[in-house]
């Protein structure tokens, strides 16, 4: 089955409901960036986390980026997600693992650390970018973005975020995101439900290795509160918009200076893109090209 995201209300309106599957995607990562068991968890998750969050806006182009900074082996972990279903990301050090928890499961929050900081920006396409950082709560990233949401939004949410990864890769992996808004978070009674069904889950990739489907997972959960699911589906893959052409862009920015020093020294240049470990390698013709353009720069601006 495709990576796909689905959306949904219940309670008149009041609650927003966003699911999505994305086990191919984070396949897709693991392979790239050659990811241990608890490195896929913890990109997996917050590959998922940025999708969700980036379903809520509304202009074509806006983008997400997720930054997870703990004190544990895992390091950083970047995410940039967008509006189109896109995401790609990374984590600093890819080859780290760690026993299971106590729970028998890949111990994320160890790996990324429970004292550090999630910093969130939200990219509309114009104007200045929103920010805000807050605490880790868990390092287990799906309670800390739900923090976030509650902290920096004023918006009560619960995130439910998995991966289950086999010695063959993931082979399950998705979230759900579901957000009370103002006009039902006066309800108490009805915000205490929600809060008391989804902390009974057991986690999300049980549900997808059960056989279930986005819409039977919205319908088991609140079926029985006027549930409208949307039929419009959105696909969800890994992407990254590097190429040749941007790594030359890039080189071109060092100056002849260095770039006749690459050609001496190395006779070329390799750049390897953190996002999707793409690997690019310029010989000294295209440098060489590179350093005519800036002469050339140079003379039709003096």
């Amino acid at each position: 089955m495709a990576d796909h995201l689905i959306r949904a209300t219940a309670a008149e309106g009041g609650i927003r409901v966003v699911g999505a599957i994305t086990t191919r995607l984070t396949d897709e990562a693991r392979q790239r960036h050659q990811l241990s068991y608890v490195a896929t968890a913890a990109l997996g998750r917050t590959m998922t986390s940025g999708l969700l969050l980036a379903s809520s806006m509304k202009r074509a182009g806006s983008r997400v980026n997720i930054r997870v900074k703990g004190d544990g082996p895992l390091g950083g972990v970047f995410v940039d997600a967008g509006l189109d279903g896109t995401v790609r990301g990374y984590v600093d050090n890819p080859a780290i693992e760690l026993p299971p928890n106590a729970r028998g499961k890949l111990d994320v929050g160890a790996a990324v650390g429970h004292n550090g900081y999630l910093h969130v920006i939200r990219d509309i396409g114009y104007g200045y970018p929103y920010a805000s950082t807050v605490e880790l709560v868990s390092g287990e990233i799906g309670e800390d973005v739900a923090s976030y949401l509650v902290t920096s939004e004023q918006t009560p949410s619960a995130l439910v975020v998995g991966v289950f990864v086999e010695p063959d890769g993931a082979t399950a992996a998705g979230g759900l995101l579901v957000q009370v808004l103002p006009k039902a978070a006066r309800d108490e009674s009805l915000v205490e439900l929600l809060e008391s069904r989804i902390g009974g889950l057991s986690g999300f990739t049980p549900l997808l290795q059960a056989g279930k489907t986005l819409p039977q997972i919205f319908e088991d959960l609140m079926g029985d509160l006027g549930l409208q699911v949307f039929s419009d589906t959105q696909l969800l893959r890994f992407h990254c918009g590097c190429s040749f052409d941007r790594m030359l862009g890039a080189l071109k920015m060092l100056g002849e200076e260095e770039l006749r020093d690459m050609i001496v020294k190395d006779d070329g240049a390799e750049a390897i893109c953190h996002f999707c470990n793409e690997v690019y390698q310029a010989d000294s013709d295209h440098l060489e090209n590179l350093i005519e353009e800036l002469k050339a720069n140079a003379l039709s601006n003096g």
